[in-house]
């Protein structure tokens, strides 16, 4: 015989929003062995439900008389799950609805029981530390996702007084994932309404130009607000004033001429942008709430910046190099520990770069690429004469190849080493004429830095009171030399193509490596629902 509280509460409780707490207090009447075993047999495929329920008798989690504010809690936020551009779909709150709504039966209760269970930890699990298993999308993602442990996460949100404020708890605390999720909002109100408008129908335009296509970038400066309501149909001082705000907040050389790196910029649709703010999200969320450090340094490569943080603050900033955009040169992500500083480095050349690069080289002229020494495996010096290049394979090839300290040397004065087993460090470089280029994309991996000796002295700083002296002092040897930083300090080779500035302004940069687009895509596939409009 159905109990009172299976005809009428159920529905009441749950159906429709599945989230509205009840006028009255509910009165159920004991549950009984139906309910365990049903719970039981849905929670046997997966052995944290199984272990979990079991430890607690089989008694609800949900869907009992006292669980009112848990399970209103859930489904508030798993109702603006896609306000944080989480896959909605795969916490299946239609299928909770239906089954909510057709629960007749103790054992319909249970197996509702565990489903909301099962959504509760994937919901979790997708805001603490990210829907994606990034290195499945990109190799280059080498980030070590910390999960949460799922008993855990029952056992938290069992005995949490407040569960909407645990469930809160769980999306990154830092106060960039907040600006994201207000930028994503405002974007989808505006891609609701369209894109900007048709794109900027020209390749360059300058100061001077007139016609149709200075009428597209005069009204997409004024979309974007960087124009005030303007009759111009000229590209004026006004105008070229304007482009230049918009390039330096685009990370750009303000020169004032919309080229085509800037035009394609000014063309992105809201639904690009909006496209950029969703992986940002997932990719602090892959961080979760670990602290970053009080102190550390972040290379946003799309950005081609590095910077020192100080609480919050950047403290130094300088242009850098990253990796080419071509298969296993692309610099990875990841985190790791500064250690110390080479001064006047040999660089031992990567493996890949050997067999790919120089020993052709080699093999067609013993004497080329002058500058490396060939060593042996302890590292000892071998004479050219004594090797026969043809003879070898990349396969076969037992020599290494290096560059005794110089001024010439590729790490140029200075690297700083996180011993990783990537091989990939920050360095100097004797190529500074690529730091004027807009896109710097052109090492093996290695992040290459424009001002190295100030970034030097920057982390030297906070353990000498004459930084110059010290690092002067160990170049004056000529010779290979570490200094050791007192203070590991962190490391985060990062890829955001939507960020806040100190400012709070989100700005956006170009996906140089494609990593965002296929990221999203990803995100997609897993469940992401897209507004029904877009630009």
């Amino acid at each position: 015989m159905q109990s009172k509280f299976f005809r009428s509460s159920v529905p009441l409780i749950l159906a429709v929003s599945l989230c509205a707490a009840l006028s009255a207090p509910v009165r159920a009447e004991p549950l009984g062995p139906a309910f365990a075993k049903s719970v039981a047999v849905a929670a046997e495929q997966d052995e944290t439900l199984a272990s979990f329920y079991a430890a607690r008798s089989f008694a609800p989690m949900w869907t009992g008389p006292a669980d009112t504010a848990r399970l209103t809690a859930l489904m508030e936020a798993l109702d603006a799950a896609g306000a944080h551009g989480l896959p909605t779909a795969r916490y299946n709150v239609a299928a909770l609805r239906a089954a909510a709504d057709s629960a007749r039966s103790q054992g319909d209760l249970g197996r509702l029981d565990v489903a909301l269970s099962a959504a509760f930890l994937a919901y979790g699990r997708d805001l603490s530390s990210g829907a994606l298993e990034p290195s499945r999308v990109d190799k280059g993602i080498l980030r070590q996702i910390v999960r949460p442990d799922p008993w855990l996460m029952l056992a938290a949100m069992e005995f949490a007084q407040d569960p909407a404020d645990y469930l809160n708890r769980l999306a990154p605390k830092s106060p960039a994932y907040a600006k994201l999720m207000a930028e994503k909002a405002a974007l989808e109100a505006r891609a609701a309404r369209g894109a900007w408008g048709g794109p900027i129908p020209a390749r360059t335009l300058a100061e001077g130009d007139s016609g149709p296509a200075v009428i597209a970038l005069r009204n997409r400066l004024i979309e974007l607000g960087y124009l005030p309501q303007t009759a111009l149909s000229t590209y004026d001082g006004t105008m070229m004033r304007a482009v230049q705000k918009f390039q330096r907040e685009q990370g750009l050389n303000a020169d004032g001429a919309a080229g085509e790196t800037t035009i394609a910029l000014l063309n992105a649709a809201p639904s690009a942008r909006l496209a950029s703010v969703i992986v940002a999200l997932e990719r602090l969320r892959w961080m979760g709430n670990t602290p970053l450090g009080s102190r550390h340094i972040w290379v946003n490569q799309p950005d081609f910046t590095a910077k020192i943080i100080d609480d919050g603050a950047v403290t130094f900033r300088t242009r850098v190099v990253i990796g080419k955009n071509v298969p296993d040169q692309r610099s990875p992500e990841f985190s790791d520990e500064m250690e110390y500083m080479a001064i006047n480095p040999s660089w031992g050349v990567p493996r890949s770069i050997i067999v790919k690069e120089y020993l052709p080289l080699l093999q067609a002229n013993p004497n080329a690429v002058a500058h490396l020494q060939v060593i042996d495996g302890n590292g000892r010096v071998v004479p050219r004469g004594a090797v026969n290049f043809a003879s070898y394979s990349g396969k076969t090839f037992p020599f290494g190849l290096r560059q005794p300290p110089s001024d010439g040397n590729a790490l140029g004065i200075v690297k700083f080493m996180f011993p990783n087993e990537n091989n990939i460090y920050l360095h100097d470089t004797p190529s500074k004429n690529l730091f004027d280029n807009e896109v710097r994309a052109y090492s093996h991996g290695c992040i290459r830095v424009g001002d190295p000796l100030d970034l030097a002295y920057a982390l030297l700083a906070r353990q000498t009171d004459d930084p110059k002296g010290v690092f002067q002092a160990a170049r004056d040897t000529g010779k290979e030399t570490n200094i050791q930083l007192e203070q590991k300090i962190p490391v985060h080779l990062v890829y955001f193509t939507a960020f806040p500035d100190a400012g709070g302004e989100v700005r956006y940069r170009a996906d140089v490596y494609g990593r965002d687009a296929a990221l999203f895509d990803a995100l997609v596939e897993a469940g992401l629902e897209l507004p029904a409009k877009s630009g």
